[in-house]
């Protein structure tokens, strides 16, 4: 299979340089003498204002492409660029510098600090990018009211529901303006109807500009992209998010 281009991304002369792009990208995994290949050689461009959806059952190579798009992975093969930066011409600390100004990270797991409240879950992300006291905590109390939050912000993860955490998660991804979300299933560990709520909010952060990737298992869900990607066993294919029939 090979990556099919989407009309709506047809490459114009003014259509400016993609913030993500990847060039011939392959995973192997390689356990004992069995080699697994987690993903076959691909291209991918995201733009800004993309909202991406990348569906496909457990095993494709979603979260493996997932990975090596944020950078927190090396490519056995091919490149990854970030703002037509090479990331394999970087090294470790300046590939954590790029990582923490450019991308934001949305996980199923919520992946939030127990014993820390809603706005200082926030603040760990402005923290790490030096700002000053006062203003980690007015940003922090900004972005959790853009979400909704604004009577949560002293609550603890385990005084908030499953769609309130994953909410304050969103808020930290969006801490440091990122010019890329990447979010791995940001649903799974919600019910439907949270589920839809969380990705109204993306596609409402989407309409203000921000620029989405997210895997999915969740069909329904994946449709609501704006651009769709079915993957299968390592293979990547663009398909119509409005065709009843191009999951199937």
């Amino acid at each position: 299979m090979s990556e099919q281009q989407s009309p709506a991304r047809a490459e114009t002369p003014e259509q400016s340089p993609p913030l993500l792009s990847v060039r011939n990208l392959e995973r192997i995994y390689r356990l004992g003498e069995q080699t697994i290949h987690a993903l076959r050689p691909l291209d991918l461009d995201i733009h800004q204002g993309d909202f991406i959806a990348i569906a496909g059952p457990s095993g494709s190579g979603k979260s493996t492409l997932l990975q090596l798009l944020g950078l927190v992975d090396s490519p056995t093969a091919g490149e990854v660029r970030v703002r037509s930066r090479a990331a394999h011409d970087l090294g470790r600390e300046q590939r954590a510098a790029l990582r923490l100004g450019t991308l934001g990270f949305v996980f199923q797991a919520f992946n939030l600090l127990q014993m820390l409240t809603a706005r200082q879950n926030v603040e760990i992300a402005l923290t790490l990018a030096g700002f000053p006291r006062r203003k980690r905590r007015q940003r922090a109390e900004e972005l959790l009211a853009a979400v909704g939050l604004a009577e949560r912000l002293e609550h603890r993860p385990l005084q908030l529901s499953g769609g309130e955490r994953q909410r304050v998660a969103i808020a930290r991804a969006m801490a440091n303006e990122p010019d890329v979300i990447l979010a791995d299933e940001p649903t799974g560990n919600l019910d439907s109807q949270t589920g839809r709520e969380i990705v109204n909010l993306l596609e409402d952060l989407n309409r203000a500009g921000q620029t989405i990737v997210m895997v999915t298992h969740n069909l329904e869900i994946a449709r609501r992209a704006g651009r769709l990607f079915l993957m299968r066993d390592g293979y990547i294919d663009e398909v119509d998010p409005g065709d009843p029939t191009a999951l199937d």
